[in-house]
């Protein structure tokens, strides 16, 4: 059926059945025309009180009425529909999450409300107009349904202010000038290349400075529930190849001292946090490790199969963030005492 026709045919229910105020009335619809949604919400807008709906409209043939869209269409749009489902929305994207763990099924990456890309931004304008006004192009934020926040998507249509963020949230703190330079290369780089990763702006950044001090060569780790964790690594400073091992809380914690023993750096790890960018056994580990160090706060990246290897990684990657901005920040102060 369609919005209109069923919206009519909740009405003659309403206007042709004895009895039906008493009565809770439910609807059920399926998605076989990509209208369960829509449908749906023409019953509320007729009367029904109640819809019967699933998290990511999940459900035989091509599904149900998915719970998240109807949540938050009549959350937005109250002054259409009043109607309320004390549904706490907080919970919508954990729970779809949940989901598709113990089923296995994901959602399409356009999916409204929960799909990867529901949140995103690949469009200059959109993503200037985001930056400066999120309701410019969105009805809703992602913190609405639980999300964290919206994605700048970098692509050849970025302009200079979404690279800027990234540039920003990758822990870098570079100049107006350094930025019109990585900004540049950027660009070009987006045009022979549709995704641009978080590495490759790493890249960017890292050919503007050859000022990275700390190379990783090696990481080896024992451990196990008998055993306490030992981790040997071996990094490279300048020409020169230092080794070290360490103990620690867990062979992630025992490598991170192992490296902090060659560095000496005296930052502190103050945020440890990895996500999986495939949902599989195979899947790549994308770490983040956020390091303190005199107030100023810097966040390193890596991904690999190998957690351990990508922690590490993600902690040397932090460090040469750090020396970068060290550097930078003495440039400056030499220029400052000559003028």
């Amino acid at each position: 059926t369609t919005p209109f026709e069923f919206f009519n045919f909740i009405n003659k229910l309403k206007e042709g059945v004895a009895g039906i105020k008493d009565i809770t009335l439910s609807v059920h619809c399926h998605n076989d025309l990509g209208l369960a949604v829509a449908n749906s919400l023409s019953a509320i807008l007729a009367g029904a009180a109640q819809v019967e709906c699933t998290v990511n409209g999940i459900g035989e043939r091509a599904g149900n009425a998915a719970l998240e869209e109807i949540v938050m269409a009549l959350n937005v749009r109250k002054d259409i529909y009043h109607a309320v489902t004390g549904i706490n929305a907080m919970e919508i994207y954990r729970s779809s999450q949940l989901l598709t763990h113990i089923t296995g099924i994901s959602v399409q990456p356009n999916k409204a409300i929960v799909g990867k890309n529901a949140f995103a931004h690949e469009a200059g304008i959109h993503q200037d107009g985001i930056l400066k006004e999120k309701t410019t192009y969105e009805i809703m934020t992602p913190e609405h349904v639980g999300r964290q926040s919206n994605e700048l998507v970098l692509g050849k249509h970025s302009g200079k202010h979404a690279f800027k963020e990234k540039i920003v949230s990758l822990g870098y703190l570079l100049s107006d000038d350094e930025i019109e330079g990585a900004f540049v290369k950027f660009k070009l780089l987006a045009d022979k290349k549709k995704d641009i990763y978080d590495e490759d702006i790493d890249s960017l950044v890292a050919k503007s400075h050859p000022l990275e001090k700390y190379e990783l060569k090696y990481v080896n780790v024992v451990c196990g529930d008998t055993v306490a964790p030992l981790s040997m690594v071996k990094v490279m400073i300048g020409d020169e190849l230092k080794h070290s091992s360490s103990c620690g809380n867990g062979p992630v914690d025992a490598t991170i001292n192992a490296v902090e023993i060659i560095v000496n750096s005296k930052a502190k790890v103050i945020a440890y946090e990895v996500k999986s960018i495939r949902g599989t056994t195979e899947a790549q580990g994308d770490v983040s490790v956020t390091v303190e160090q005199n107030g100023v706060h810097i966040t390193g990246r890596s991904a690999h199969t190998d957690i351990v290897v990508a922690s590490a990684r993600a902690y040397v990657n932090a460090l040469n963030k750090l020396y970068v901005y060290n550097n930078v920040k003495k440039q400056v102060c030499s220029l400052e005492i000559r003028s």
